[in-house]
């Protein structure tokens, strides 16, 4: 008879392993929800940075318009960069070596051939609806939301919803007050009846609210069980018990709910800012077909194109940084709708590498009247043509949140701004297109709703950037981010998003020279973070004296993240910056503003309705 060998033994190396990773795979949610990973698809990249300013006795213009010299203005917070500035030193400590801009007077600021009507003969500068005074206790809580969670508060507020559920307020209230009670009564002797039935009407509660968080989910011997503790309170109440415990239960109780609300609150604002950075399935799909459909369809791509025929010094070129086929869409065909000759007009679309092919493809099939689109690689053009240029990333214009406190009055007086910058990728439009004078670049959450014509007639003397300046800001309450540079403490800050470019003054006082110098004074090390950082104090400081003031009229700033602004304001602006979080291309735009960027929205686009993009 054979002898069988004995049971092998089991090994607990891959039992303990898979263990192991099941609990990893619980531990992920958790992490994403307190910002942990914050590694999504965003849409551009482009994160709403923070910036935390000390006011000290600086003369500044309240503003009341987003975007305009006496108004207030504004992304993506995912996450969000802080930069502390009121205990934290400068961490430049030279002066850079830039060259000295030239002193000429002020230019003459021409008006904008718009007619703006005011109800009741108001202020051109009112155009939002006055709000109601908020109390100090209030400002106070909205000023600690934004700090934490940026603009998820104003969206926040603007959806908060009413608890019509009377019937659960009571239960809840009922089960807060038992509760501080239960611990004082439970050690009266004597009351072991008023004991068991607080316990009970405490567990009846728990179970009741646990099934139901509505008035209408309730059972229908709810008013029984509410009778039955109303009364056991009162009981409880009448009892000769130390007040000081009770008071103790019931501020710990208050400290519980609002930590959970504080945790609610946490979780929905990382909802919220996945909604707004991450790219819609619809858009990604959108991008997916074209992509795909430009290599079946390589008759549409050839050397015929009209942009040839337009690439020249004397015609009107538009310069966009996207990513967003749909946002660059949009900005071109409002540009097209509201001018009234298009033959010599031409857009240079700069994408990445990524979204070449369906940025490409999608404006071989769409056309713009009788101008022309130029859809240009960025990353390859900065490789092959100018490889000397270690920025060969594309990036999106910068948006901050800039908040400015008050020593003295820090309710009345602190206030948070949201300013769009330049990134570094618009200071190699120079470089890329070395043969053209002047360009407008136009941001793609921009929407154009009159004849820009007249800017090409511009005479902008020897300023390099026409810009709307924004004199809610200035260049003395950044001192501690601008450090030792040279600059006008008084001069305002200005705002991206319609900007006219004098290409060859660029080139003759060398700006992107000196932003490269600047970027190596400002940049303390390789990361995104401060690499992105660094392009608020840059962006000032390269075009110190630089600055042509536009009208004010010329673009209204702030709908992405501004509730309550006119709509006989919005109707009448030449052009409507989307500046924030909340895009019009996405589900959490506002509503009242997504209509007017609708307008220009491509209709009858096949590749669209098999996407199911409907924004």
């Amino acid at each position: 008879m054979k002898a069988t060998a004995p049971p092998a033994k089991r090994r607990r190396g891959p039992r303990l392993a898979v263990l192991a990773l099941v609990f990893c795979s619980l531990l992920v949610p958790i992490a994403f929800l307190f910002n942990r990973f914050p590694a999504v698809y965003v849409t551009d990249e482009r994160p709403e940075q923070e910036v935390i300013l000390p006011e000290r006795h600086s003369p500044v213009n309240e503003m009341k318009q987003p975007g305009r010299s006496d108004a207030k203005p504004d992304t993506q917070d995912a996450p969000e960069k802080i930069s502390k500035i009121d205990n934290v030193p400068s961490r430049v400590i030279t002066k850079p070596e830039v060259l000295p801009p030239p002193a000429i007077e002020r230019a003459k600021q021409i008006p904008v051939p718009v007619s703006v009507q005011h109800r009741n003969g108001s202020s051109p500068n009112v155009n939002i609806r006055p709000p109601m005074v908020p109390s100090a206790d209030e400002l106070e809580k909205a000023k600690a939301c934004q700090l934490e969670f940026g603009s998820y508060c104003l969206w926040s507020i603007e959806h908060k919803e009413v608890m019509k559920d009377a019937i659960v307020k009571i239960l809840k209230d009922q089960l807060f007050v038992a509760r501080s009670y239960y611990p004082s009564i439970a050690k009266l002797k004597g009351k072991e009846a008023l004991t068991r039935e607080l316990k009970q009407n405490i567990q009846d509660h728990e179970r009741v609210l646990s099934e139901s968080i509505v008035d209408a989910d309730l059972p229908s011997f709810i008013k029984k069980k509410i009778e039955k503790m109303h009364q056991a309170i009162a009981r409880a109440k009448s009892c000769t018990v130390d007040c000081n415990n009770v008071d103790k239960k019931l501020r710990q109780i208050l400290h519980m709910t609002d930590d959970e609300a504080h945790f609610h609150m946490k979780q929905s604002a990382y909802l919220y800012n996945l909604g707004v950075h991450t790219m819609p399935k619809s858009h990604h799909c959108l991008n997916m077909r074209l992509t795909v459909e430009y290599f079946k369809s390589t008759t549409l791509d050839s050397d015929d194109s009209p942009v040839h025929k337009f690439n020249v010094p004397d015609s009107r070129h538009y310069v966009i940084l996207s990513k967003n086929v749909l946002a660059a869409s949009v900005v071109i065909n409002s540009s097209v709708s509201s001018s009234e000759e298009t033959r010599n007009v031409v857009f240079h679309v700069l994408t990445d590498a990524q979204n070449f092919y369906a940025m490409r493809h999608w404006f071989l099939r769409n056309t713009y009247r009788e101008s022309v689109v130029s859809v240009i690689n960025y990353e390859h053009i900065i490789l092959e043509n100018l490889p000397e240029f270690s920025m060969q990333q594309l990036y999106m214009p910068e948006e901050f949140r800039v908040f400015i406190s008050s020593f003295e009055r820090p309710t009345e007086k602190s206030r948070m701004e949201y300013l769009s910058v330049f990134s570094h990728s618009h200071f190699f439009i120079p470089e890329i297109f070395k043969d053209l004078k002047k360009v407008i670049v136009l941001d793609d959450d921009v929407i154009v709703q009159r004849d820009l014509s007249f800017l090409w007639n511009l005479d902008m003397g020897d300023k390099v950037n026409a810009a709307v300046k924004f004199c809610g800001l200035r260049m003395g309450q950044l001192r501690n981010l601008l450090g030792e540079a040279t600059y006008d403490p008084q001069s305002c800050a200005w705002m991206s998003g319609l900007n006219v470019i004098n290409l060859e003054k660029w080139r003759e006082y060398n700006v992107t020279e000196n932003y490269l110098q600047l970027l190596e004074k400002f940049r303390n090390n390789d990361d995104e973070v401060s690499l992105r950082a660094a392009a608020l104090p840059i962006s000032f400081l390269s075009f110190q004296n630089l600055i042509y003031p536009l009208d004010e009229r010329l673009t209204l700033s702030g709908l992405g993240y501004q509730y309550g602004i006119e709509e006989e304001i919005i109707r009448t602006s030449t052009s409507l910056h989307y500046n924030g979080n909340m895009k019009p291309w996405l589900e959490l735009g506002i509503p009242n503003y997504r209509k007017y960027w609708k307008r220009f929205l491509a209709r009858d686009e096949r590749f669209m309705d098999e996407c199911n993009v409907s924004p």
